[in-house]
């Protein structure tokens, strides 16, 4: 998907998947016999609980454009590691010109996030998060982006167990 080797690829199979929309382009081939139009869509699907994936579809109509981004999107689903309802460390990644920025926040906060990087947070289930992009509002590569940065996260249990210390030590120092 994104080129990172340290990814728990889930199956689609009995997961309860809701799709967003992200965004909608209208294409235009230009040809012998006039303008062929076409349609590129792009969706993020999730489980709410910390599984989500994006995906690509082109064709000539909307609704079978869309169709095909579902299921683009279903086959690179990825596992986020999540700490109750946001992510353990804040993390930032670059894609194309978009430039993203996570970091966690306590209860209640809510998903401070604009409204491309807010549908792949929530798609995934993180409800407490604060983030930043900057750089290309391009929808696609915002996302791209956001996952990038969503893939850098590293689980608690790893990096106690890289750093040789109890899991209660790498939060309280």
């Amino acid at each position: 998907m994104l080129g990172l080797d340290n990814i728990e690829k889930i199956k689609p199979g009995g997961l309860e998947l809701k799709d967003r929309l992200v965004s909608v382009n209208r294409v235009t081939k230009v040809t012998k016999g006039g303008r062929a139009f076409g349609f590129s869509a792009i969706v993020v699907v999730g489980d709410e609980a910390g599984t989500v994936g994006f995906g690509l579809g082109k064709s000539k109509e909307v609704a079978s454009a869309i169709a095909k981004a579902v299921e683009d999107a279903k086959k690179n689903l990825v596992k986020i590691p999540m700490k109750e309802h946001t992510i353990p460390h804040q993390t930032s990644a670059r894609y194309g010109g978009a430039d993203i920025f996570l970091r966690p926040a306590t209860h209640g906060t809510g998903v401070i996030a604009g409204g491309t990087v807010r549908m792949v947070l929530e798609a995934c289930g993180i409800r407490d998060i604060l983030s930043k992009s900057k750089g290309s509002s391009n929808p696609h590569n915002v996302v791209k982006a956001t996952f990038k940065a969503l893939l850098d996260i590293r689980k608690p249990e790893e990096i106690a167990r890289l750093r040789g210390i109890s899991l209660n030590k790498v939060f309280n120092g």
